[in-house]
């Protein structure tokens, strides 16, 4: 049955390729987005190739625009944010009223017309809760509200309670999706992105910028993956209500993976790593270890990661060199 979808932040890297699958399944797809952090070349592909495809320049936070375009689309995608930690850190404000009167006011709009809406909200979410796996249920463990990334948290923790509450409350058809390091084609080396940021580094043969003493561990999820889970998690009425872990279990130091993008690159480039307070500002904080327990997710709809840590390497340093890379 073809629906029409609409996906804020759809030009970001998420977003245009969930519109791309979108569209390719034969549904119509408008995206919504303000191009603060979102490219339109991330949609030039679909845009020529699918009539049933539109975008619109605008923001979430313009209530008349959201409202007409909820109406006219049958199932929301929720991804319009502030992204990245340096863009956190850096435009602590920006970050936190987007996040929180954006997700209010696509919410809003979704409710009065008893649409379906997914949210994506984040692994910042469980702080720095190092008890890994992170069920869904984990405690948040969080520091001082002065320190930017925990205002982050609490923005996208408010997002998920109006999904909740509108949910319970107002019986809105509402799913949130965390998601742990998407990664993939089209992620930009901007705002802190690691893997993006290291694979130029590598091919410029420049030194690889570890920040910290580079032993904290991530998991790395491929883009592709992340979008069949919002694909599956569509049309199942029992995801209702609930929130779902979206991530790959492969763990991974960071001054690991730094070694490895070195190795398969081919590089001559050294490591330098980098104190928080010089990376970031003073106050900054960091997790030890993130690493998603998926199982719901699985139990639910037999989801599970296709790719592992090298394809996803491998993908992302060819397209780093098909764009002529030479460093971020």
């Amino acid at each position: 049955m073809q629906r029409t979808f609409l996906i804020t932040g759809g030009a970001g890297f998420i977003g245009s390729h969930l519109a791309a699958r979108l569209l390719e399944d034969g549904h119509r797809v408008v995206v919504l987005d303000n191009l603060s952090t979102g490219r339109l070349r991330n949609l030039d592909r679909i845009a020529a190739a699918y009539p049933d495809f539109r975008f619109v320049q605008g923001s979430v936070l313009d209530e008349l625009m959201v409202d007409e375009l909820v109406h006219e689309c049958e199932v929301i995608v929720h991804l319009a944010a502030a992204v990245g930690v340096r863009l956190i850190i850096e435009q602590p404000l920006r970050s936190f009223t987007t996040n929180i009167r954006g997700s209010e006011v696509v919410v809003e709009a979704a409710h009065r017309y008893r649409r379906r809406i997914l949210l994506a909200s984040t692994s910042e979410i469980y702080g720095k809760n190092a008890d890994v796996p992170l069920r869904e249920t984990a405690d948040r463990v969080l520091g001082s509200t002065a320190v930017a990334r925990w205002a982050y948290s609490t923005a996208k923790a408010v997002d998920e309670i109006l999904s909740f509450t509108y949910h319970r409350e107002r019986g809105l058809a509402s799913t949130v999706v965390r998601l742990f390091n998407t990664v993939g084609p089209r992620q930009s080396p901007a705002y802190g992105m690691v893997i993006p940021r290291l694979v130029r580094q590598a091919l410029a043969d420049e030194p690889l910028t570890v920040f910290g003493d580079g032993l904290q561990t991530r998991c790395f999820c491929h883009v592709t993956d992340v979008v069949e889970a919002f694909s599956q998690l569509v049309d199942v009425p029992a995801s209702h209500g609930e929130v779902f872990n979206v991530g790959s279990t492969e763990e991974i130091s960071v001054l690991d993976l730094a070694q490895r993008i070195i190795q398969q690159t081919g590089s001559s480039s050294s490591i330098r790593f980098i104190p928080y307070e010089e990376a970031y500002k003073i106050g900054f904080e960091d997790m030890p270890r993130r690493v998603p327990d998926t199982s719901k997710l699985h139990e639910l709809v037999g989801w599970k990661p296709t790719f592992d840590l090298d394809q996803i390497l491998d993908e992302v340093i060819a397209e780093a060199l098909a764009e002529g890379a030479t460093g971020p």
